[in-house]
């Protein structure tokens, strides 16, 4: 009974949404009230409202992450800046979403090992893979930390290639000067999964750009490709967000930037108090580049670790177990050698830092990695 009292679990959503209930619960109150279920006032307050987050023209609310990133490449295809079986760099070591909306757009992933220090693709990591066939880089902000993007942007300017972001743990991360995440690409996903720093109650998505064409394709495209009511363009899906989603959206999105920084400060803690040589930290220069989605150390034997973390009362989760060109599902790969990427999914774990945590929460998980 003690150890379960004093179990701090890597994530707790329902007391991290507990000081949004009154607000929700009004939200709701007036979505039932208004009786407007699909592509209402909501929405169109929450596409407005993230655009202006973002600093970009558009941003469109569909189903969730892995809708948003498919959808930007498929609309892409539409207008003739891709073509089906086009090769698009994507970094090896990202979540599977990432690859299989390459693939269900019908392009093709070319796997690209990433900086080992910051998990990120880097020009220097890209280099060498663009051939004739790439058209599109698809940098991911793994874990919440931005990937360079303006030296990414310059190598994609220089081979004529597009550049689409993967933004689905980087709400509100930052560069230097102030650009968002949403506006430092031709165009970014997102995914609101429950988990993620500007999380819904169930999955939703958005994608941001600035190309006006672009935009009105990818709408067009996650409503049946309609272009006016029942008159479909385009071969379609339905993947739009959901009215009451986009209205628990609106809320959380005010307090955004100072929940972000809540996940800076307990990261600041970490990075300057845990001190043990078995244990390695993110790299992170205190700038306002990563929100810390996860807090992401590498131990180089996982498992022992993970069982000194039970048995001390700490709850952990790894991002990610198999890398995705070791999994069934895209047997093509299989035979590539990737070293980084291998190591990176032997060797991460995630441990707790979210809105949950207080001070003593963070001072046990701080002095149980230091007694490691």
């Amino acid at each position: 009974m003690e150890h379960q009292k004093s179990f701090i679990p890597f994530l707790d959503l329902y007391k991290i949404n507990r000081p949004y209930h009154e607000r929700l619960k009004k939200k709701f109150s007036d979505f039932l009230e208004k009786g407007n279920y699909i592509n209402g006032l909501h929405v169109k307050k929450f596409e407005e409202s993230f655009a202006d987050f973002c600093s970009v023209d558009y941003c469109i609310g569909v189903g969730n992450g892995l809708d948003a990133l498919t959808l930007i490449l498929k609309g892409y295809i539409v207008l003739n800046e891709l073509n089906i079986g086009d090769e698009v760099i994507v970094a090896a070591n990202t979540f599977v979403a990432t690859i299989l909306s390459i693939k269900q757009a019908g392009l093709k992933p070319i796997l690209v090992e990433p900086d080992e220090d910051t998990f990120v693709l880097t020009p220097n990591c890209i280099q060498h893979h663009i051939t004739n066939k790439t058209k599109a880089i698809v940098p991911t902000h793994l874990y919440g930390q931005l990937a360079p993007m303006d030296d990414i942007t310059a190598l994609a300017k220089k081979y004529k290639v597009l550049v689409i972001s993967d933004a689905a743990q980087a709400h509100g991360a930052k560069t230097q000067d102030g650009r968002m995440a949403g506006g430092l690409s031709d165009a970014s996903s997102f995914s609101f999964y429950p988990t993620k720093n500007l999380g819904a109650m169930g999955d939703a998505g958005a994608i941001t750009t600035n190309n006006e064409k672009l935009a009105k394709i990818v709408r067009s495209i996650s409503n049946y490709g309609f272009s006016k009511k029942y008159v479909s363009t385009y071969a379609g899906v339905n993947s739009r967000l959901d009215e009451i989603q986009a209205s628990f959206l609106v809320e959380k999105l005010k307090d955004l930037e100072n929940t972000n920084q809540v996940r800076r400060n307990i990261a600041k803690r970490y990075s300057a108090e845990i001190d043990n040589p078995k244990i390695r930290l993110p790299l992170w220069d205190g700038s306002e580049d990563h929100v810390f989605h996860l807090f992401v150390v590498r131990v180089q034997n996982r498992a022992h670790f993970c069982s000194y973390l039970d048995t001390c009362g700490i709850g952990y989760l790894i991002h990610y177990p198999v890398a995705p060109h070791q999994q069934k599902a895209f047997s093509e790969f299989s035979e590539l050698v990737l070293p980084i990427t291998e190591k990176i999914h032997k060797e991460v774990v995630s441990i707790p830092l979210n809105l949950g945590l207080g001070d003593a929460d963070i001072d046990k998980i701080i002095m149980t990695l230091n007694q490691y």
